[in-house]
C-alpha cells in the first residue's frame, strides 16, 4: 500500500465522521478532531511526558557505547588506535544485561557515564544499538546497489538533524514530537504547554496544529514592559499591552497580535504555576546549561497540575559533538554533562512520583565513523542511544550489535553503520506508550507503513 493511498483513505474516513456531525473542515483542521478522541484516553491523573535530548553535531557512538569483550575490543582499538578508550578504564562501566548478547558480545558505557550505568543496573535504562534514519528496512547490499529509497542527503548535519526530528530533510515544517502533540492538544487545559522547548526552535517540536512553546532554562521570556510597570506606571504598561494585543484588520498584523497575546497569557500562567511549587530536593548541576535545561523540564512537570497538563513533549539539547578533531579532549566532558544531567533528571522524576510516566531519550544527527581520522572521527550514519525512565524495560540492549570491522557487513565505509533500527520505529514505540493509536501512527511517522515491526519492545 502506498502512503498516498493510506492518507487518502484515512482522510475520507475521518471526513465521513465530520459529515455525520454536520461539520465541514479541511484536512489541516482534522487533527483537532483526532486530539479530542485521543484526549479521552488521558483521564485525570493520567500523566505522561516524553523528553528528547538532542546531541547536535553527531555523537561518536563508538566511544559512548564501547565494545568490551576481548575480540571486539581488539578490533575497535585497531581501527581507532589514536582515539580508543583504554580497556582498563571501562571495567567500572561494563554492562551486564539481563539477556546476554549473542556470540558473547559485551559493551561498556564510557567511563564518564557511571551514573547512567547505575540506572542501567537498576533496570531504568536501555541501550539502543545501531539506530538511525531510514525510509524502509535497508541492508548494505541494497544501499550499495541503490535499489531502495534512502534518507536524503546522508551525512549532512542540517538535513540529518531534520530527518531525525521530522522524517523530512531541512525545510520540514513539523516534527514527530509535535505531531504526537497534535493528537493530545485537547488532553491539556492549556494547549500552549503541550510541546515545550527549553533550547530554542526545533522542528521536532512543531506540529501541524501544535505550536512549540519556547522558554529559557530560567523560565519564560516575557515582554517585560507589559508584565511590570512601565516608567513606574501600571497604566503605561496596561496601555502598551492593549496596543500590542489589540485585534487588527490586517491578517498578518492580527496574527502577530494574537501570538503576542498568547505569549503574555502563557507567561502569567506559567510564572504563577512555577512560583507555587516547592523547591526540588534533587540537585542539578546548574553550572551546566544542559543541567539547567533539564531542571526546568522537571519544574514544568512538577507544575503539571497547576498547568492542567496531562500529555507533554519536551526538547532539550547539547552541542559540540562534531568532533573531527580533539575528540579525546572534548567528548569526555560532553558525556559527563549528559551523565550528570540525565541522572539528576531521573532522580527528580522519582522525587515527584512520576518516574514511570516520564521517558527521556538521546538523539543526534548521526553516528560517526568507527575508523579514526587521526584526532577524531567523521560523519557517519547509524548510532547507539539510550532510553531512560521508570516505564522502560531496562538493563537490556535493543537491536543488533554491529560487527566491529572496516568494510564489514554493517559498514558502508569507514565504520559508517547502516542502521538496523529506524527512528520511525523508535518514534512509533514512544508514541504507542504515550497513547497514540495504531491507526494514527502514520500521522506521526509516515514511513512506519514500511515496517512490519513497529514496536522495538523497550516498554514492558
Amino acid at each position: 500500500m502506498h502512503l498516498a493511498d493510506l492518507t487518502r483513505r484515512e482522510f475520507l474516513r475521518r471526513a465521513g465522521v465530520l459529515g455525520v456531525n454536520g461539520v465541514a473542515a479541511p484536512w489541516a483542521m482534522n487533527l483537532a478532531v483526532m486530539s479530542a478522541a485521543a484526549a479521552q484516553t488521558a483521564a485525570p491523573g493520567d500523566y505522561k511526558a516524553i523528553v528528547c535530548l538532542f546531541l547536535y553535531g553527531g555523537n561518536d557512538y563508538a566511544n559512548t557505547v564501547v565494545p568490551y569483550d576481548d575480540v571486539n575490543y581488539t578490533a575497535y582499538q585497531s581501527l581507532r588506535s589514536t582515539i580508543a578508550t583504554p580497556r582498563d578504564q571501562l571495567a567500572a562501566t561494563a554492562l551486564a544485561p539481563d539477556i546476554a548478547l549473542p556470540e558473547a558480545r559485551q559493551f561498556a558505557l564510557a567511563p564518564q557515564l557511571a551514573r547512567l550505568k547505575g540506572l542501567f543496573d537498576a533496570g531504568n535504562l536501555g541501550v539502543l544499538l545501531n539506530i538511525g534514519t531510514l525510509v524502509q528496512p535497508t541492508t548494505k547490499a541494497q544501499y550499495t546497489a541503490k535499489n531502495v529509497p534512502l534518507p536524503p542527503k546522508l551525512f549532512s548535519h542540517n538535513d540529518q538533524q531534520s530527518v531525525w526530528q521530522a522524517s523530512s530533510p531541512e525545510g520540514a515544517t513539523s516534527g514527530w514530537g509535535g505531531r504526537i502533540g497534535d493528537l493530545f492538544l485537547n488532553a491539556n487545559a492549556s494547549a500552549t504547554f503541550t510541546c515545550v522547548s527549553v533550547t530554542g526552535n526545533a522542528v521536532f517540536m512543531s506540529g501541524r496544529s501544535a505550536n512549540q512553546y519556547q522558554l529559557s532554562s530560567s523560565g519564560s521570556v516575557r515582554l517585560r514592559a507589559a508584565a511590570q510597570p512601565l516608567f513606574g506606571s501600571r497604566a503605561c504598561s496596561d496601555t502598551l499591552r492593549a496596543l500590542v494585543t489589540a485585534p487588527r484588520p490586517h491578517l498578518i498584523e492580527d496574527e502577530y497580535a494574537r501570538i503576542t497575546r498568547r505569549s503574555i497569557d502563557a507567561d502569567v500562567l506559567l510564572d504563577a504555576a512555577l512560583a507555587a511549587q516547592p523547591a526540588l530536593v534533587t540537585a542539578f548541576d546548574t553550572d551546566s546549561d544542559l543541567g539547567r535545561q533539564l531542571q526546568m523540564v522537571a519544574r514544568m512537570i512538577q507544575a503539571r497540575a497547576a498547568l492542567g497538563a496531562r500529555r507533554q513533549v519536551f526538547f532539550v539539547s547539547l552541542g559540540g559533538f562534531d568532533n573531527h578533531d580533539f575528540l579525546l579532549d572534548q567528548h569526555p566532558g560532553l558525556l559527563a554533562q549528559i551523565d550528570n544531567a540525565l541522572a539528576a533528571f531521573h532522580a527528580a522524576t522519582v522525587e515527584l512520583g512520576v518516574s514511570s510516566s516520564v521517558t527521556a531519550f538521546t538523539a543526534s544527527d548521526f553516528g560517526r565513523t568507527l575508523t579514526s581520522n587521526g584526532d577524531g572521527s567523521d560523519h557517519g550514519w547509524g548510532s547507539h542511544h539510550v532510553v531512560l525512565g521508570g516505564a522502560v524495560r531496562g538493563r537490556r540492549f535493543y537491536g543488533t550489535a554491529p560487527v566491529v570491522a572496516s568494510n564489514g557487513p554493517d559498514d558502508v565505509g569507514q565504520g559508517r553503520l547502516v542502521p538496523t533500527q529506524s527512528v520511525d520505529q523508535f518514534a512509533a514505540t514512544l508514541g504507542t506508550w504515550f497513547g497514540v493509536s495504531p491507526s494514527d501512527l502514520p500521522l506521526v511517522v509516515p514511513n512506519i507503513v514500511n515496517y512490519t515491526q513497529r514496536d522495538l519492545g523497550f516498554f514492558a
